[in-house]
């Protein structure tokens, strides 16, 4: 009877224990469910809406930031934007019916630290003539022209002494129309020097002939764009998102709304290249001039070819003459690599010095033929 008695109260025992540890769990969830606002999926929810919310954050912080870098790669590329003048301490234009042309204004960019930099040909004038040059702080320089090509309206420009801010140049064979671009320039004079306009490039590769000094003139492989271009913008370089120089801002179609062009940059690199190696550079020439397949239907003749340029003009007593390369001869490559634009030849040549042999391979009346020439220095 004792035993019994012992385990009864013991069995009572284990019970109440029981009892109270369901109790001690039932209140635990209890509370639990009280600070959770009584949703079990909170948790859940919460995580879920952080995330979300953080996903919105970084999406707005990361336009902000590429809106941001646009806008600091214009503003380091501006300090590479110069004023250039064939009058000394000419600031103001405005007041000034077609000042910029009266006063031969415009605009240049370094394009080397070296003092090297880049404009038009009509803004620079004769080779070894003198410039003044004037940077975004006041700071006014002369400068000689050591180069210069009239047929593609570009000159380079060299500053003694002193290290320069320059662009960096981009791949003008790279661009694709639609993409975004913008010019920089002094539209009519140092009043509003560095003024930016945006647009997108409209074509590439465009043609246009104009009238100059009573002569017909072609110029091609141009980038068109629809970034506005005023007549002291010329020689303003036209730069792509990335802050790289893809062009130099050439001329203005006057009779329409919207439409400039520029140089495409690749076609200066190989002299800008022995510049920097050299400090000189010697012009080898071919002495032909030649249109592209896209300049034919401006022409009288009907001519037909599906790849390379037509020879338009010999230069008398040039290599191309001295060679036998004809008027009307078709050139197809030049040591064995295709060409099928002048800027093409023009980029090539630039790499060669006076001397090298070029091997071009052509047609005359459809038939092919093979022709070394030995290049002279451009006088």
């Amino acid at each position: 009877m004792e035993y019994y008695h012992v385990s009864r109260k013991q069995g009572i025992l284990k019970v109440i224990i029981t009892i109270c540890m369901l109790g001690v769990g039932f209140g635990t969830m209890i509370v639990s469910y009280l600070k959770l606002g009584g949703q079990e999926e909170k948790p859940t929810n919460t995580i879920q809406g952080m995330r979300t919310n953080y996903q919105i954050t970084n999406s707005v912080e990361t336009e902000e930031k590429e809106e941001t870098t646009i806008q600091e790669k214009i503003e380091q590329i501006n300090h590479a934007v110069v004023g250039i003048s064939k009058i000394k301490n000419t600031e103001s234009t405005i007041f000034l019916a077609d000042g910029a042309e009266e006063l031969g204004l415009g605009t240049g960019i370094m394009i080397s630290e070296k003092g090297y930099l880049l404009t038009n040909a009509h803004v620079a004038g004769e080779k070894y003539s003198s410039c003044y040059v004037t940077f975004d702080l006041g700071n006014r320089y002369k400068a000689e022209v050591i180069w210069t090509d009239t047929s593609l309206d570009l000159a380079i420009l060299k500053i003694n002494g002193g290290q320069f801010t320059s662009a960096k140049l981009g791949d003008s064979e790279a661009i694709k129309v639609a993409q975004e671009v913008y010019a920089i320039g002094n539209p009519i004079g140092y009043e509003f020097q560095k003024t930016v306009t945006k647009g997108i490039i409209s074509a590439i590769d465009r043609t246009i002939k104009f009238t100059e000094n009573e002569q017909e003139i072609y110029m091609s492989n141009l980038i068109q764009t629809d970034a506005t271009i005023n007549p002291g913008n010329s020689g303003g370089p036209l730069i792509n998102e990335q802050g790289e120089v893809i062009g130099i801002n050439t001329i203005k179609i006057t009779s329409a709304e919207g439409i400039g062009f520029a140089v495409p940059i690749n076609i200066i690199k190989p002299i800008l290249e022995k510049l920097e190696r050299t400090g000189q550079f010697e012009e080898a020439s071919l002495g032909i001039f030649a249109f592209d397949k896209n300049v034919l239907p401006y022409l009288e003749e009907e001519l037909e070819f599906q790849n390379g340029i037509y020879v338009e003009s010999i230069i008398g007593g040039s290599a191309a003459e001295k060679a036998g390369i004809l008027k009307k001869d078709v050139i197809t490559q030049i040591d064995d690599q295709p060409i099928n634009k002048m800027c093409d030849l023009r980029e090539y040549i630039f790499e060669k010095n006076p001397g090298d042999e070029v091997k071009i391979k052509l047609l005359r009346r459809n038939i092919e033929k093979e022709i070394v020439v030995t290049l002279e220095k451009k006088k």
